[in-house]
């Protein structure tokens, strides 16, 4: 019987290769075994455990979250997203690819090793991955919280060569597996240094380095008390009044009467009534988030306290458009959106349901609510022509979505109204999803996108609700939108280069 050739071509050297690789991965996986390193083993095994199914990393993000920054929010959420992918990737492809036994442990104390040994196989490093990606995750949203995070990460890769659960290739590589997976999801969900700086243009404001002549009103409510706090700190000749919300008008024209600069502290409504107050004594806005979405802040590039401080004590500042509307004798200004139709009803649904379920949940069930009710569409004359109409939205300005990131707004003075109409039929929760994914300027039978400087609307019942920046009323008659160009001025730190 003849005996079985091999007769596959390998490269000149494949084997030497490769065995010297492994050779040196195995005497370098020896060195670290039987060197001594002081303090490690109290630390070391008992990180490796801990990152075990992520929990680490998991404790570790609610941990950011619970500083209550916007951005240490988004960089743990981006860390969990990647870790999330660089898991599911190593458990699916990676062990599965290379089957590689794991080291053994003749060399290892028997005090450094880990109580349950592993029983997948060794490449790549599962943890290390996790580790890795959820850093650099992290490290993509905020430098600061990523250089906090980084040692941690390293250390949990470190350890598992000391405990003898991997060789070091198996480390680098998972750990280059989770760089590489935080990367893929910034490129499905950009960060904020690679969205379009937000805001034109670019003017001079007063700079207060203490913020001296800034006064800034506080929606209680909104559960501002720490932000008005932190505040203080960065800007310490800066004043504060926190007030109820059936106050708030009142006192920001107060506080109007005798500041250089009109700041506010809320949700987007409570920043639409200060935006009329400045606007009306031609004061420049500070605006710092307080509410739940804080749209028009997020858009505008100040998500916290530090954001808002840099630009006041520099006097970065830009200039905006506003919205106006006019129905009947009913007018008003809206730096975010408007809307008739199912979107005012949904909010009014939403109010009644916040305080006994809570902000999102609220939402949720407003919706389901809303959708489901047997209700007919709203009655009006758009372009000219007579249809049935389940939502009309403007937003000030245009909306824009990068991959599957939330549509943001990259600039305040486009002197454009972004008009979204999702025409009346059966089934309105499909025809919104519709809308919602489609882009600007696309026209279906179900849903219209036009950018307009002036919009009109005839026909629409006394008593319809419409909506701007979250808040509800009724329409008067016939309605009428238009832009306001560069009407107001708005601190935001200049992006550094």
């Amino acid at each position: 019987m003849t005996p079985d050739v091999d007769l596959t071509v390998r490269p000149p050297g494949h084997h030497i290769l490769r065995d010297r690789f492994l050779a040196a991965d195995s005497r370098l996986f020896n060195a670290v075994a039987t060197r001594d390193w002081p303090g490690a083993h109290p630390l070391l095994p008992k990180l490796s455990r801990a990152a075990n199914h992520g929990v680490l990393w998991f404790a570790t993000a609610a941990a950011i979250a619970a500083t209550r920054s916007p951005r240490a929010r988004k960089a743990a959420v981006r860390g969990v997203a990647s870790l999330a992918l660089a898991s599911a990737t190593i458990n699916t492809l990676g062990k599965r690819s290379i089957r590689r036994p794991r080291p053994v442990l003749d060399n290892v104390p028997l005090t450094r090793q880990l109580k349950r040994q592993p029983i997948t196989t060794s490449f790549p490093s599962g943890h290390s991955a996790s580790a890795a990606a959820f850093a650099a995750g992290v490290a993509l949203e905020s430098r600061g919280w990523g250089a906090a995070v980084a040692p941690l990460a390293a250390a949990v890769a470190l350890s598992r060569v000391y405990t003898g659960a991997h060789f070091p290739s198996d480390v680098l590589v998972g750990a280059a597996l989770g760089v590489g997976a935080a990367y893929a999801v910034r490129g499905i969900v950009p960060t904020r240094d690679q969205l379009p700086p937000p805001g034109r243009p670019y003017v001079d404001a007063p700079a207060l380095p203490d913020g001296d002549g800034l006064v800034v009103v506080a929606n209680r409510a909104s559960g501002t008390s720490d932000r008005v706090r932190a505040l203080r700190d960065v800007l310490p000749g800066a004043e504060a009044v926190e007030c109820e919300p059936e106050d708030m008008r009142a006192e920001l024209e107060k506080a109007a009467a005798h500041a250089r600069v009109l700041g506010v502290c809320g949700g987007d409504g409570t920043v639409n009534a200060a935006a009329e107050v400045a606007l009306r004594h031609g004061l420049p806005l500070a605006v710092l988030p307080g509410g739940t979405l804080n749209h028009f802040a997020y858009d505008l590039g100040v998500e916290d306290v530090r954001d808002l401080g840099r630009a006041v004590r520099q006097g970065e500042a830009v200039r905006v458009d506003l919205g106006h509307f006019s129905t009947g004798d009913t007018e008003g200004h809206f730096l975010n959106t408007f809307s008739l139709g199912v979107y005012p009803e949904l909010v009014r649904e939403r109010e009644r349901w916040e305080k006994m379920v809570g902000g999102w949940p609220a939402g949720v069930v407003a919706a389901l609510r809303v959708l489901r009710s047997d209700r007919h569409p709203l009655q009006a004359t758009f372009e000219g022509r007579p249809r049935p109409i389940w939502l009309l939205f403007a937003g000030n300005g245009t909306y824009h979505r990068l991959g599957f990131a939330p549509a943001r707004r990259f600039d305040l003075a486009d002197g454009l109204l972004d008009v979204r109409v999702v025409h009346g039929g059966r089934r309105p929760a499909l025809r919104l999803l519709a809308a919602a994914v489609a882009g600007p300027l696309t026209r279906t039978p179900v849903h219209a996108a036009v950018r307009v400087r002036r919009l009109r609307v005839d026909g629409i019942a006394p008593g319809t609700l419409l909506a701007y920046d979250g808040e509800v009323t009724e329409a008067q008659g016939d309605l009428t939108l238009r832009k306001i160009p560069e009407a107001l001025t708005v601190y935001r730190p200049v992006p550094m280069r």
